[in-house]
């Protein structure tokens, strides 16, 4: 049924990575910044200031330093920007039920079953939401509030960073009408090249076109494409997703790495982060995969499962070695290494008798947990400390 107040919420947060970061390092804020390889790879995320200057995602990190050469380039903290998004979005479930994770950076809220009255309430609230926000992780992220998804959305990257935007209900085809034809889903730069060639600049041209015109342009979907162009949508946020199949983790060096015990401290720490993550959603796994890669590209793994699933890190130490010798077959630098659980299943309801041993680690690994559970990990384990200079590098 049509809805009378705007209690669809889009929320995508604002150069995701990049805020992350510099949630770490707040010196950082007002400067040209990206994440992404020095020496190679592209940019995942760059600061507004930087995207002013033409940095771009993705563009290659050699051609983002040539047009931007005081660009401050940061490395990507490993684990960081899952477990920001995961507060992210667990805040937004103390406000409603209904919150659909599209992305690790975002998603939709359906505020229906909240009982707001009027839209004054709701713009209160999700502002509050959105100020929560950067009160407790210190990153930014833009709202759009409608009665529909496609508006939301389309309201959300309206006015990036720190955007907020309402379209009140029955104005749903006049906000979008004088808007580019490429902010409607599915129309890319060169569809947009393509309809603009065409006359069709703006969403309000949709609306002029004849059928048979509008079958050319756009084919079997034409109808979908002037529903858009109405403001109307009937799609409903779904909380519902499928369970993870795996887990993986990787890393690109910025230089080739010869190193056993270096490439093994960083597989290690890919081990902890990950296990982490599959506590956390109460899944165990049995599988574990190492994957490498060389400079030109070529891939090798090398894969064992225990005889029991399990959600803690411990069992699967004394594989990092072998698998990683498995799959390390030419000794030749390597490029890449990443970590991929499989396997997995849902963490059982009682434990095993005699697994007190399991239970204590269990606990400790639960403590620790929490105390990385910040923006920062507060405890480092210590296979996950770098050797200093000249103390390690071949294989014993």
């Amino acid at each position: 049924m049509p809805r009378t107040l705007p209690t669809i919420v889009h929320l995508d947060a604002d150069a995701f990575f990049v805020s992350c970061e510099l949630a770490l390092k707040p010196e950082l804020r007002g400067t040209k910044c990206a994440v992404g390889g020095r020496e190679r790879g592209i940019i995942s995320s760059a600061s507004y200031e930087a995207r002013a200057c033409g940095v771009y995602t993705p563009m290659a990190t050699k051609l983002a330093l040539k047009v931007c050469p005081d660009l401050i380039l940061l490395p990507h903290t490993s684990g960081l920007y899952g477990r920001v998004s995961r507060r992210m979005f667990d805040l937004c479930e103390t406000m409603t039920p209904l919150v659909q994770r599209n992305s690790i950076d975002e998603g939709y809220l359906d505020l229906a079953p909240c009982g707001f009255r009027t839209a004054e309430e709701i713009e209160r609230r999700v502002r509050a939401l959105q100020q929560r926000i950067w009160d407790e992780l210190q990153i930014t992220a833009s709202f759009g509030v409608a009665t529909n998804k496609l508006v939301a959305a389309i309201a959300s990257k309206a006015c990036k960073p720190k955007g907020f935007t309402v379209v009140p209900p029955g104005t749903e085809a006049a906000y979008v009408a004088p808007l580019s034809i490429g902010v409607l889903p599915g129309v890319g730069k060169k569809s947009e090249e393509r309809l603009k060639a065409a006359g069709v600049r703006q969403v309000r041209d949709v609306l002029e076109r004849s059928e048979t015109e509008l079958k050319a342009l756009f084919g079997s979907g034409w109808e979908d494409v002037l529903r858009m162009a109405r403001g109307e949508d009937d799609r409903s946020v779904h909380t519902e997703h499928d369970d993870a199949k795996s887990y993986s983790q990787q890393e690109t060096f910025a230089h080739d790495i010869a190193s056993f015990a270096e490439i093994e401290r960083v597989a290690k720490g890919m081990v902890d982060e990950l296990m982490a993550t599959i506590r956390t959603d109460g899944k165990c796994v049995r599988t574990m995969t190492v994957k490498v890669r060389y400079p030109g590209m070529e891939d090798s793994s090398c894969g064992r499962s225990l005889a029991a699933a399990t959600d803690l890190a411990e069992p699967f130490y004394g594989l990092v070695a072998p698998l990683l010798r498995g799959a390390w077959t030419q000794r030749r630098p390597l490029r890449l290494v990443s970590v991929r659980f499989s396997n997995v299943e849902e963490k059982p309801a009682q434990l095993e008798m005699f697994a007190q041993g399991d239970e204590k680690r269990r606990r400790l690994a639960a403590v620790m947990d929490r105390l990385n559970a910040g923006k920062a990990p507060a405890v480092t384990r210590g296979h996950q400390l770098k050797p200093e200079s000249g103390t390690g590098g071949a294989e014993r």
